[in-house]
């Protein structure tokens, strides 16, 4: 009797191998492609930055340094040292055995000058042989944190950061609490022409502001609001089209189930609104709050058209424009003044960035 035995099929690793550099290389592009989107995603924040920086930069130098186009473009100052009571200047001074030393010139002369070694002045003056005009001084790196003092005291900064808080934090409060209200209505009851109405709502949005500037001010003007902050404050609670479509469309996601829970526990609409929606809603609540405050923070037109050129409520926004004409030829003082009026916004933003974008992106709630 015999036995027939057959040998298993062997696996070529030819399909193995091609499996493995088939992978290799999608790795590769991955890489690759998230590389080159690193890099497009860095080249344009760098170049989004790149006015900010040159106003940091411009902010730390003195006069003569924004004015000089050949100035380094980091704020450097001359050094200098002091010795017996006096400060002199420092140079490059090539010695006659090839080293170039850091000096303070202490006596000037066309073809001789006297030096004092900064670093050794117990060794006494340093003659040497050439024309000081043609040494090189040595420069250091020196911000110039004293512009920001004197921008801040020259604005009369306090005050305004006053006025312009309070005319931000109560049109906010104003803005975000109509606005969602509105959208509340919007998203949640149902009454006659209630979509021709929210059209015509967001078919303000389009109108140009010039369009109602003339009415608006003859009609404050009459009542005898110019000069003061209720034309710009008092519009603000009446709601924006803007935010009551955004918080429309977040209310929109929030489950319904929520609310009809709350209407079995005996919770009236207004009710319902505070406790279900409110907290459901933080994210675009802050978003708007943001929108809001941001806008009224750097709005300039409308209160310098109703403040009537009144110095003593003006906001960041028109003091600035008045600092930066009085100092048209201090632009390092106008940056400093500038970086001032930003750093309360920029504080904020990157504080509640994650919230603000939550906001933005109008993320959902699981059913």
């Amino acid at each position: 009797m015999s036995l027939k035995i057959e040998a298993s099929p062997r696996t070529s690793p030819a399909p193995e191998r091609d499996a493995t550099e088939t992978a290799t290389r999608r790795r590769r592009k991955r890489i690759l492609l998230s590389g080159c989107t690193t890099l497009a995603a860095f080249l344009l924040v760098v170049l989004f930055l790149m006015p900010l920086g040159y106003g940091v930069v411009s902010a730390l130098k003195d006069k003569d340094s924004v004015s000089d186009p050949n100035s380094s473009i980091l704020p450097v100052a001359a050094e200098v040292f002091e010795y017996d009571g006096e400060e002199y200047d420092v140079y490059a001074v090539p010695m006659p055995d090839g080293e170039v030393r850091e000096l303070a010139l202490v006596e000037k002369s066309r073809e001789s000058s006297v030096f004092i070694d900064p670093a050794d002045p117990d060794a006494g003056p340093i003659e040497w042989d050439g024309r000081w005009r043609s040494l090189e001084p040595v420069t250091g790196f020196a911000p110039q944190w004293g512009n920001f003092v004197e921008a801040w005291n020259t604005l009369d900064f306090p005050r305004m950061f006053g006025w312009t808080l309070f005319y931000a934090l109560t049109t906010m409060v104003g803005s975000v609490v109509s606005s969602a209200l509105v959208a509340y209505g919007f998203a949640r009851f149902r009454f006659p022409f209630r979509g021709a109405l929210f059209a015509l709502l967001l078919a303000t949005i389009l109108l140009p502001p010039a369009v109602t500037l003339v009415p608006k001010y003859a009609v404050f003007l009459q009542m005898g609001w110019v000069g003061t902050y209720l034309p710009l404050i008092v519009p603000h609670f009446f709601a924006n089209a803007f935010n009551v479509f955004l918080l429309r469309q977040y209310f929109l996601t929030i489950p319904k189930e929520l609310e009809e829970a709350a209407r079995i526990d005996g919770a009236g609409p207004i009710r319902t609104f505070l406790r279900v929606i409110v907290p459901q809603s933080i994210p675009a609540l802050t978003a708007v709050s943001l929108f809001h405050f941001f806008y009224a923070w750097n709005d300039f037109f409308e209160p310098m058209l109703y403040l009537g050129g009144n110095r003593d409520l003006a906001p960041i926004g028109v003091g600035l424009s008045y600092f930066s004409g009085l100092y048209s030829t201090e632009p390092h003082l106008v940056m400093a003044a500038t970086l001032l009026a930003l750093a309360l916004p920029l504080t904020i933003f990157f504080a509640a960035q994650r919230v603000f974008v939550r906001g933005i992106v109008i993320s959902g709630v699981d059913k």
